[in-house]
């Protein structure tokens, strides 16, 4: 879903909450609704963590994503 309309959802249902108790399957959708818009925020952190270059002290650069994936793939 489109993180504009994520946000909307998550927003009327919040506000709905505070008028009267939700339903149950209401309930079950915000919470599906708020692990979705945190899965995208962290896909989107680590996608820009991702494609951090760090100029290290000898002057060699070094890709935050490469490093993270060549320490994965040593476990």
């Amino acid at each position: 879903m489109e993180t504009d309309k994520l946000i909307s959802r998550i927003n009327e249902l919040y506000h709905l909450s505070q008028s009267r108790e939700l339903t149950k399957d209401e309930a079950k959708e915000q919470k599906a609704l708020r692990q979705e818009y945190v899965a995208n925020i962290r896909a989107n952190l680590k996608s820009q963590l991702d494609n951090i270059d760090i100029k290290e002290a000898d002057g060699s650069i070094t890709n935050l994503g490469e490093l993270h994936k060549s320490r994965n793939d040593q476990e």
